[in-house]
């Protein structure tokens, strides 16, 4: 089911004390809104916010896809927070303060039981674990693998937050760059759908957001979280290919099948040497886009 799952450019977090805020999430463009019930809630609201949360779920029709971040599965009460916002209309669960495989699996089995509940099918909420503390980064192989319904898994690395306490790095492209690559590979190497990455802290600087998101596309990455709606379009434009370059991967398929046609392997394309490995990469790219345009 999970390898089903469709790639997400920019998934924007939604306190879940402001669900009217989803109709402003679809407005920016988001690919998909993270209504958040940890951070964004004080202890007091929990209760109201997830009752707001799983109604706004319940009651969306607009095109966005849906996530919940859910509180640490320390409890009975995380489980009746999943029981809560399951619903068909959900895309995945967003689990927080992941520490290795076995939170994965727990969460994985407690969702099961939940689309029983629902009369959903096995594997239609996906599972997105957050790595936040040093040994979840450190395991992301293994985090990957626990359960078939991860994805959009990647490296968050915001300035001062979870992961710069628990890691101790001073913020930065290139300090970042490293941790964020080894993540990817993991995530890759596990067969994780569509990893995603963030978060971009400063509001107004669309310049350097714009240079983080388009480094991370660099690296492998197909999205990115975020904090504001101000920072969709930007994020939207660098994970999406232009016209441009979607006209040249259909120029380069030509050229490596005319060249097949005529009986040779590789052809000189535009300066240069291609195969069918860069037509099949091509191809994929193609239809992926034909498939969901704007995506």
């Amino acid at each position: 089911m999970s390898s089903e799952r469709l790639p997400l450019r920019s998934l924007l977090f939604v306190p879940g004390t402001r669900t009217d805020w989803l109709a402003k999430a679809e407005a920016a463009g988001a690919d998909a809104a993270i209504l958040d019930l940890e951070d964004a809630v004080p202890a007091g609201g929990k209760a109201e916010a997830r009752r707001r949360v799983a109604a706004a779920v319940a009651a969306f029709d607009g095109r966005m896809a849906l996530f919940v971040r859910v509180n640490p599965l320390d409890g009975w009460a995380g489980a009746e927070e999943l029981r809560a916002v399951a619903h068909e209309r959900l895309a995945g669960i967003v689990l927080p303060k992941v520490t290795g495989p076995d939170d994965v699996r727990l969460a994985d089995r407690l969702l099961g039981w939940c689309e029983r509940e629902h009369g959903l099918a096995p594997g239609h909420i996906a599972l997105v674990p957050l790595l936040e503390t040093a040994s979840a980064l450190r395991g992301a192989y293994e985090i990957a693998r626990a359960a078939a319904r991860v994805a959009y898994l990647g490296a968050v690395t915001a300035p001062g937050g979870d992961v710069a306490r628990a890691v101790g790095y001073r913020w930065s492209l290139e300090s970042t760059l490293g941790l964020r690559s080894r993540v990817l590979l993991d995530v890759r190497a596990a067969g994780t759908p569509n990893p995603v990455a963030g978060l971009w802290t400063g509001i107004g600087d669309l310049e350097g957001l714009r240079a983080f998101a388009e480094q991370n596309r660099s690296l492998g990455y197909e999205g990115m979280m975020a904090i504001h709606p101000s920072h969709i379009p930007v994020i939207n434009e660098a994970f999406s290919p232009s016209a441009d370059e979607l006209a040249r991967h259909a120029r380069l398929i030509a050229a490596v099948e005319a060249a097949q046609a005529g009986g040779a392997g590789a052809v000189t394309f535009e300066g240069e040497m291609v195969d069918e490995a860069m037509a099949a990469t091509a191809r994929a790219l193609l239809a992926r886009h034909i498939e969901e345009p704007g995506r």
